[in-house]
């Protein structure tokens, strides 16, 4: 199976946990930067790290990384990635956000037009069309501008990956779900221990503290883009770690886990995130 790399972005200042998840799930990190972790893996591995990390914000294919201060460099990158490899022919593929950092080129419209405008040119040459269907399944680009040095992603997650689908209802100014996942695991605390949120909201912290201690994957109750994508990834692919999921649930396990909040509505409101989460108990 073909191997890529991966590149996991998340909160600053948690790389050093996101690098432990990624390895914890055997595979190789080849690089640790601000805000992201690239790790190499294949078809699978794409399938169990969306739906096994819990600190990651998405999961990326890198397709490509090089260096542009024009705009004519930036088609011209872009256009000689090799898209057939990543991409069917009835592919709908747009960069659907771009960063910039220290860079010369820092318009995101202007990156969006001419990289789209690029790539449907290398489809349109390879596949000898006039123009290009996008009738089929959506690959969406994430691109990177740092000191000119561009890195380009397509998004195999869809909506982020702090969605674990529990949460129905908040409260004001919610901690996402990743962010709460990674301060839970930067501290000491284990199943065998009592934990206590007294101002727990919508019982973020809580819930995130039950899937832990029943090693409920984060991934398990919701969809991905990349499902869809069977030129990439074979369906047994999802099915196998998902079943690798579910072997590895332990929904016995006794926890002591108390949340608080002086409002009771929103008390209510957590216990109902709870049992959407399958975390209730």
């Amino acid at each position: 199976m073909e191997r890529y790399e991966l590149i996991a972005p998340c909160h600053f200042g948690l790389e050093a946990v996101l690098k432990k998840e990624v390895v914890d799930l055997g595979y190789e990190v080849t690089e640790v930067e601000n805000g992201r972790v690239t790790f190499i893996g294949d078809a699978e591995a794409i399938c169990r790290a969306n739906i096994f990390l819990r600190t990651a914000e998405r999961v990326l294919l890198k397709v490509g990384s090089f260096k542009a201060v024009t705009f004519d460099e930036l088609f011209e990158a872009t256009r000689a990635i090799p898209w057939e490899k990543y991409l069917p022919q009835d592919g709908k593929c747009w960069v659907k956000k771009a960063s910039s950092i220290s860079s010369k080129l820092f318009s995101p419209s202007d990156i969006q037009r001419i990289m789209k405008k690029a790539i449907a040119r290398h489809m349109q040459e390879y596949y000898d069309l006039d123009r290009m269907p996008e009738t089929g399944n959506e690959y969406p680009l994430r691109v990177f501008f740092y000191k000119d040095q561009v890195t380009v992603g397509i998004d195999t997650s869809g909506e982020s990956l702090h969605k674990r689908g529990y949460r129905q209802m908040t409260s004001k100014a919610p901690i996402t779900e990743t962010l709460a996942a990674a301060l839970i695991l930067l501290t000491p605390w284990k199943a065998d221990r009592i934990l206590v949120d007294p101002f727990c909201g919508s019982g973020t912290f809580p819930i995130e503290a039950a899937m832990i201690a029943a090693n409920m994957a984060p991934g398990m109750n919701r969809s991905f883009l990349s499902e869809d994508w069977k030129n990439l990834i074979p369906r047994k692919c999802w099915y196998e770690a998902m079943d690798e999921a579910n072997d590895l649930l332990d929904l016995d396990v006794k926890v002591d886990i108390q949340g608080y909040d002086i409002d009771g509505d929103i008390v209510k409101a957590a216990r109902a995130n709870a049992e959407s989460a399958g975390v209730a108990d």
